[in-house]
């Protein structure tokens, strides 16, 4: 018997200047959301990047002390691919990290001070859908950036921040979650495809070291953007759960 179709995607909302995206690892954004992001930065838009962790526990082959530094260069070329001047790194440790208040108000800071309309994550659910399991560091940074927006926007949470200066920030419209199993929107990445396997080569060490299917760019980013791409009526699509935070 047949999988079910799936539904066709809705187009997400580009009325806006400014997004922040807030990921666990050096590479998060390139298996999927980098194509958009290059879509959107040559509309005119900002998009700023944030790694909770340098990703230095990602590749067996080196050690992390090694490894953290040369991800953060690999991560900070490949943003410059699809128009990204701005990668912060919050040195959260790799593969261990922990939902918690540390993380919330660390990334409650970053959205104070960016002050974004969109804010872009990857997925946070317990899987890619079916059996698929996501990544504990995933989840945690997910859902943990939910969080954080609302604790952004709350003056009364984390009250230091405020002694360090940065107000509270509630403008951020919607929490964009690429990859997520029960994303309904999506994006027209076919112009772009380029840029986002581009993007993602720049990992070009980490990618070495993972092997397998995921460590080929072009043919794990086709086959996705071409699902992605049949469900928008493209060629190429990246596809986002759509959380609206302004009701």
């Amino acid at each position: 018997m047949s999988e079910p179709a799936l539904p066709p995607l809705q187009p997400l909302d580009e009325d806006w200047d400014r997004a922040l995206a807030v990921v666990a690892h050096p590479d998060d954004m390139e298996y999927g959301a980098a194509a958009a992001v290059a879509r959107w930065t040559a509309q005119g838009k900002t998009v700023v990047y944030a790694m909770v962790t340098s990703g230095e526990a990602g590749i067996d082959g080196i050690d992390p002390a090694e490894s953290g530094p040369l991800r953060e260069a690999e991560q900070i070329a490949s943003a410059a691919l699809v128009g990204v001047d701005t990668v912060e790194f919050l040195h959260h440790p790799d593969g261990v990290l922990e939902y918690g208040l540390p993380l919330r108000r660390d990334i409650a800071r970053l959205i104070r001070r960016h002050r974004p309309e969109i804010v872009i994550t990857t997925n946070f659910r317990d899987t890619y859908g079916g059996t698929v399991p996501n990544q504990a560091d995933h989840i945690a940074a997910g859902r943990a950036t939910l969080d954080a927006i609302r604790d952004a926007g709350n003056r009364w949470v984390f009250r230091e921040l405020l002694e360090e200066g940065h107000q509270p920030w509630d403008g951020v419209r919607q929490l964009w979650a690429a990859a997520s199993p029960v994303g309904e929107h999506g994006v027209d990445t076919t112009d772009y495809f380029e840029a986002g396997v581009a993007s993602l080569e720049a990992h070009a060490a980490y990618l070495a070291g993972l092997g397998g299917q995921m460590g080929d760019a072009r043919e794990f980013l086709e086959s996705m953007s071409r699902g992605n791409g049949s469900r928008l009526g493209t060629r190429f699509a990246a596809s986002f759960e759509a959380l609206p935070l302004k009701f």
